[in-house]
């Protein structure tokens, strides 16, 4: 039952109209970029128009008293005001004379108007933003539910991006917009304060949990049996990787967390059920069509950063009485896509005289187009913040026909909307979007999943199929919620108790938050708006006609785990577990990170400070950078003593000899490792794996699924080739495979190590079999990308990382990309290290995940505090600060943070007065 004036076209097609469209744009900009590029004066001319002013004096309007602005060599500003509305009135002003280009791209994205300003390519991927309706969210939020205080500040803010835009042509503002009047009359909006609300909804979708897993569960059905699922998801290795709390549990009397109660007490039961098709049989349902949701899911990521395994980060803290200063010291590194410019915008916001009416004196990052400070400290307190990972979205299967949707055998109405998507250079196109009681039907946006269910098998629970399934999505960010209060309440708490009360508003996205202060206390809390289930463990599709499976409420804040002061004296998040299931009640999510990075760090802790050991600020950063690899802890051992006959595969495997299992830039060890890792999880797994799992490319030869008997003349393989985006197929090889092949290892001949013959390969029916063939595959593999000579190779070489412009840098002429991106660099690291220079071994080794900036707090002596970004201050693709501090990022090296003002003075370059 389609709902759109007209079917879009299939992901392939989409994506070649995308890359002609973007390629003509690129073409039409190769004269501006040309003569910049050789000294041609109007490309030079208009590249400098947009520079920013960064000394002197700006009259501003609406400001009540003076603002200075001090930036550093870096561009780094730091603003000092009077009163709280003139300072968020700056802060608005100077993040436009940096970034404005990037926040207006951004605003496009989470209003589903990027056809505006790119034109036909983009009109699927504001289809589906519509159909989730996150800027609609946002309005309903700055109407109703954001306290007026927050609104003061949001309209301060907005207020100074518009002082900055004011009699500005787009040419001037950054020398995008002079490319895009090559091929569109586009003109800049004034900026709003839902627009800065709208972006944290772009976040919770980058952080959204594991509606993938949801997803390629499913689609496993059509290959794989159901024990074979579930051994691709193994439980998480409680006994291997310690979860952030190790005590606690939920008291019944008081019917809230009690962080001192020893974990046994707790009863080990949880909110819903086990994983499985459920009434109706809804996960068999979905699962044959759910590839053509995937394929809409990739065209969103691709402008966010691809959402799966590698998204997380680390941050730890240490309590005083375990370095060298006495005082708490906190590290924080955010995993996240790389992009150009970097996500993050470090800056300070400084009240002169700190008071009941100016209460901010707060440094550290913040997002380019919102006020406040994400991630940093104040005076008295310092905060950072990982993924929590929970399970936040739920997707149903839904049985629809003409008049609505049915529920417990009744039909109910659609909740409908038409939305009109303008398009540069093109006709207008209106969509309509339907929503169920459970929130938007997103297979409206497919026109393979508007006949879900007509193949899929359903059991004899299920309603009949008619003209099919639909598939909805519940999401905790598509309600109105308070995290903007947080933001501001954080910039502001002075103690553990301050900092709790603002976390209670961080509902979305959920993020484990760690904490220390001036008085030398440590703490954590998991905040978050968070579904308990009636049925269902969210694993899987749920039925949507039985509303037995409906969300019954949220874990109350008081329930959610957190603790002040642990007897270990350290507290380590990232991305692992939260708490022991067995120890709480609720359920918060059953795919967890699976706690490499995180116990690494435990471990990197405990040698320090055993018999009596300090911490120093500079062993924080050199834990950030730790690259030893786990997997090759565990595989290294049986490689070594596999015999192998080939001289030219032995001498790669000779490289494994006495290696200590770090990834450095310059090893070769790590190159052929990785290579070995990627061709065993590629033998063992990938080939096994439905075809809407597996990387666009990576095609292989499958028997017909209507064939029966022996393969023979009349019933020959067929060539299958992967569907998925490279950056999220499947096995991407992060530590949740890990604990697949842990077990496997110890296993001479379980199934997974069976793979049939080719004409190059005979069978194998042994781990070491396969292992070995995989050694000779990487050999000839590396051979090709490196060069026969295995003393050249080197894991930076293969691992490389390219910073792109997000709209013009991502395809075209080579001369366009060398001009609008940087890069590449060679770099160390890897996926599941704590240095987190994620790949995915089902794509390749490009860097697709880093920490995006890194940051060692040194809790009461501030200006000794230490930072770095991954790009630059500045969005200008020109400007000195563009990416003045990759190089220092890729060294895994810092830069001193200023934050006191007699420190600010002293590194300050250029001041800018900005007068009302």
């Amino acid at each position: 039952m389609p709902s759109n004036t007209s079917a879009p076209p299939g992901k392939k097609t989409a994506k070649k109209k995308g890359r002609r469209a973007r390629l003509i744009l690129v073409l039409l900009v190769l004269a501006l970029v040309a003569g910049i590029g050789f000294g041609g004066y109007w490309g030079v001319s208009t590249v400098r128009a947009s520079f920013p002013q960064t000394t002197g004096e700006i009259r501003l309007d609406k400001l009540s008293a003076d603002v200075e602005v001090k930036r550093d060599a870096n561009g780094v500003p730091q603003i000092y005001a009077d009163n709280e509305a003139d300072l968020f009135r700056a802060q608005g002003y100077v993040q436009a004379q940096d970034r404005f280009y990037e926040m207006d791209v951004r605003r496009h994205v989470t209003a589903g108007r990027l056809s505006e300003m790119f034109g036909e390519s983009q009109v699927d991927t504001d289809a589906f933003l519509r159909t989730l309706g996150w800027r609609r969210v946002a309005q309903e939020e700055y109407d109703k539910v954001l306290s007026p205080e927050t609104k003061k500040y949001l309209q301060a803010y907005a207020e100074g991006v518009n002082a900055y835009l004011k009699d500005r042509a787009p040419k001037d503002v950054s020398v995008e917009y002079a490319a895009l009047a090559l091929t569109n009359d586009y003109a800049i909006e004034p900026w709003t304060p839902v627009d800065s609300v709208a972006w944290l909804k772009a976040m919770a979708w980058d952080l959204r949990g594991n509606m993938q897993d949801e997803i390629d569960r499913s689609l496993m059905t059509s290959r794989l049996s159901a024990k074979q699922i579930k051994q691709l998801y193994p439980e998480y290795p409680y006994a291997l990787h310690q979860p952030i709390v190790d005590k606690g549990t939920v008291d019944e009397s008081t019917g809230k967390f009690d962080p001192k109660a020893d974990a046994a007490e707790g009863d080990g039961t949880t909110t819903g059920d086990t994983p499985g098709a459920g009434p109706g049989g809804a996960s068999g349902g979905v699962a044959s069509q759910l590839g053509a949701l995937s394929e809409v899911l990739d065209a969103v990521p691709a402008l966010l950063g691809p959402n799966g395994n590698g998204i997380g980060s680390n941050s730890w803290v240490v309590a005083g009485k375990y370095t060298t200063s006495g005082k708490p010291l906190l590290a924080n590194d955010p995993h996240l896509a790389p992009q150009l410019p970097s996500l993050w915008y470090q800056m300070g916001l400084h009240c002169r005289s700190v008071s009941a009416t100016c209460r901010y004196d707060v440094a550290g990052y913040t997002f380019s187009g919102m006020p406040g400070v994400i991630i940093g400290h104040n005076d008295k307190v310092a905060w950072g913040l990982t993924n929590l990972g929970a399970d936040v979205t739920d997707l149903y299967l839904e049985k629809i026909g003409p008049d609505g949707y049915l529920v417990d055998g009744k039909v109910k109405p659609f909740v409908s909307r038409e939305e009109t998507i303008k398009v540069a250079g093109g006709s207008d196109r209106k969509i309509t979007v339907r929503s169920t009681g459970h929130g938007p039907l997103v297979s409206d946006r497919s026109s393979e999943l508007e006949k879900v269910g007509q193949k899929a098998p359903v059991g004899n629970a299920a309603p009949d199929r008619g003209t099919g399934y639909g598939v909805s999505l519940q999401w905790t960010a598509l309600q109105p919620g308070k995290s903007m209060d947080a933001i501001f309440a954080l910039d502001r708490a002075k103690d553990f108790a301050g900092f709790r009360a603002a976390a209670k508003n961080f509902e979305v996205p959920s993020q484990n938050l760690i904490y220390a202060d001036t008085e030398g206390n440590i703490g954590y809390q998991s905040p978050g708006k968070i579904p308990q289930r009636s049925k269902g463990d969210g694993t899987l599709p749920a039925p949507g006609w039985d509303s037995s499976y409906k969300w019954k409420g949220y874990i109350p804040f008081e329930q959610l785990p957190y603790e002040k002061n642990p007897e270990r004296g350290y507290i380590v998040t990232a991305n692992q577990a939260v708490i022991d299931e067995k120890a709480y009640p609720d359920l918060l999510t059953k795919d967890w990170g699976y706690g490499s990075r995180s116990q690494r760090i435990n471990d990197l802790i405990e040698s320090k400070i055993k018999d009596g050991g300090k911490i120093s600020p500079d062993d924080m950063r050199t834990m950030q950078t730790d690259n030893r690899s786990e997997i090759a802890t565990l595989l290294n051992p049986l490689l070594l003593k596999i015999d192998i006959a080939d001289p030219q595969v032995r001498e790669a495997q000779k490289l494994l000899e006495g290696w200590d299992y770090t990834q450095e830039p310059d090893s070769a060890a790590a190159a052929y490792f990785n290579a070995v890792w990627r061709n065993v999880l590629k033998l063992a797994f990938g080939n096994k794996l439905p075809k809407e799992l597996r990387a666009e490319g990576d095609c292989i030869n499958v028997r017909p699924a209507d064939a029966t008997g022996p393969v023979d003349e009349q019933n020959r393989l067929v060539r299958e080739c992967g569907q998925r985006d490279p950056d999220s197929a499947q096995p991407d090889g992060g530590d949740r495979w890990y604990e697949v092949v842990r077990p496997l290892l110890k296993q001479e001949k379980n199934e997974w190590w069976k793979t049939p013959g080719d004409r190059l390969d005979p069978a194998t029916e042994t781990r070491d079999q396969l292992l070995a063939r995989a050694m000779k595959d990487a050999r000839w593999e590396l051979t090709a990308k490196l060069g026969k000579d295995v003393s050249t190779w080197s894991w930076g070489r293969l691992h490389q990382l390219t910073l792109k412009n997000q709209t013009l840098g991502t395809a075209g002429p080579g001369v366009v990309q060398r001009l609008l991106n940087r890069g590449p660099w060679d770099l160390g690291g890897g996926e599941a290290a704590v240095d987190a220079t994620g790949w995915n071994a089902a794509g390749g080794y490009e860097v697709i995940w880093v920490p995006s900036m890194r940051m060692v707090v040194n809790v009461g002596d501030w200006d000794k505090s230490r930072w770095v970004n991954l790009t630059g201050a500045s969005g200008h693709a020109f400007h000195s600060n563009y990416t003045d501090q990759t190089d220092t990022w890729a060294k895994g090296e810092l830069y001193d943070w200023a934050y006191g003002k007699a420190a600010v003075d002293a590194t300050a370059k250029d001041t800018l007065t900005l007068k009302p």
